[in-house]
């Protein structure tokens, strides 16, 4: 299968929607996970007394997240389809991991929303659609997940679709490409074969689903970027930043430059899968090493860029921002932590600029005094520390952002312009 096929697809919804024993389906379905290791997983989960939770189990596989029954970083996960190479970035639901939700999101073309039958569009299931439209996924396969437990009734089923397209269309979602499936990922139904439990259902399975969506697009041609991730010492080698690349090409020999941090040298390797390559591209998980850098001299947040089209540093920028919770209100003067890219960053908003109709996008409001839950708005930026972010429009892997305070995501945007240092 050539490369160029690879989907990165985020699952996203409400906690205990189903979304592990979704994705543990898949790879059980796409033979990407072997009988024998389910089977494993079912003896462990009826040991532990949660039975039926084996494919969850193969997603969960730290043993702290067996033990609580929730996800908590991002598993990588491989399967494929006849079309695609799909890695699964499983996206948490609890809320003390959105902030690993929004690194995730913003690594995936195309998400797989959950919704539980039984349950219906759920507080965070508003959340995570909301981050994904803000970070730029597109297209949405929604999952009407645990058929099995309201018996397949049609009603439901259109109770529950209703609902999702009231959410999808509120945040700007295109719905006439959703698509609406109803799924028992536990059963198995419409996962990969029709089920004969919702035979008044004829539409695509979840994998036939997958196999139509468009194929992503690589930005190779815009300039490289590469949040750092972590940097590592490996004896023998030296300093190794890894990260992914998010958009342009990296080569052995290329000058390359480390914003904010403001050092730089020439790649001398590049390592993907424990083995050298000449170059790499976006989508590609790397670690490198650069001639002449040391560990000390870069950290987690930097971006890494060619040295002659270097990362941009914000003095201050100009964003767009939808207000999902807060407890009060927000005015100029406040200063949370952003959290773009690799990058965790306190900044101060300091000036609400316009307040926008989130409906239709006009400007309601000019220079208003405060903005609260459920408002949209425009405003300028000052990241307390050096923080590399670009244009939304220019290079959009780097252009959005999520602001989270007392534990958990107040609002996301995007980067309408930057002001440089």
């Amino acid at each position: 299968m050539s490369a160029s096929q690879h989907q990165n697809l985020a699952i996203i919804g409400h906690v205990d929607h189903g979304k592990s024993t979704l994705v543990g389906r898949l790879l059980y379905e796409t033979g990407s996970i072997p009988e024998h290791v389910i089977e494993q997983h079912r003896e462990e989960a009826e040991e532990k007394g949660k039975g039926g939770f084996e494919f969850a189990y193969v997603m969960d596989n730290l043993a702290e997240e067996r033990e609580r029954g929730v996800t908590i970083d991002i598993a990588h996960q491989e399967f494929s389809t006849d079309e695609y190479d799909f890695t699964i970035v499983d996206t948490p639901g609890h809320r003390d991991f959105v902030k690993n939700m929004i690194t995730g999101a913003s690594q995936a073309d195309h998400a797989v929303l959950v919704v539980a039958a039984d349950d219906g569009v759920a507080p965070q299931t508003q959340e995570h659609v909301f981050l994904a439209r803000t970070l730029g996924i597109d297209e949405l396969i929604v999952a009407v997940n645990k058929m099995d437990v309201v018996d397949y009734e049609e009603s439901t089923y259109d109770e529950v679709v209703e609902e999702v397209t009231q959410l999808l269309n509120q945040v700007q979602f295109n719905t006439a490409d959703a698509s609406f499936i109803p799924v028992s990922a536990f059963e198995g139904d419409n996962v990969s074969d029709v089920s004969d439990n919702t035979p008044w259902y004829e539409g695509e399975t979840v994998l036939e689903a997958l196999n139509t969506l468009p194929e992503p697009e690589p930005p190779t041609d815009a300039p490289l970027r590469l949040p750092i991730q972590d940097v590592y010492t490996i004896s023998g080698i030296g300093t190794v930043p890894v990260g992914r690349i998010e958009t342009g090409v990296m080569n052995t020999g290329d000058t390359v430059s480390f914003q904010p941090s403001d050092v730089g040298g020439e790649v001398k390797t590049i390592e993907m899968h424990h083995e050298e390559v000449p170059k790499a591209e976006p989508g590609d998980n790397v670690g490198f090493n650069v001639r002449g850098i040391g560990k000390d001299d870069i950290r987690r947040g930097d971006v890494c860029g060619p040295a002659d089209d270097p990362p941009s540093v914000a003095e201050t920028f100009q964003a767009q921002i939808v207000v999902m919770q807060h407890p009060s209100v927000i005015t100029a003067g406040y200063t949370p932590v952003f959290h773009a890219h690799t990058a965790q960053v306190a900044c101060t908003i300091e000036s609400i600029d316009q307040k926008i109709d989130s409906s239709s996008g006009e400007v309601a409001e000019e220079n208003p005094d405060f903005i609260q839950s459920g408002d949209a708005a425009v405003v300028t930026i000052r990241p307390q520390k050096p923080l590399s972010i670009e244009p939304s429009s220019e290079i959009p892997e780097l252009g959005s952002f999520a602001i989270r305070d007392m534990g958990q995501t107040i609002a996301a945007g995007k980067v309408l312009s930057v002001n440089e240092k």
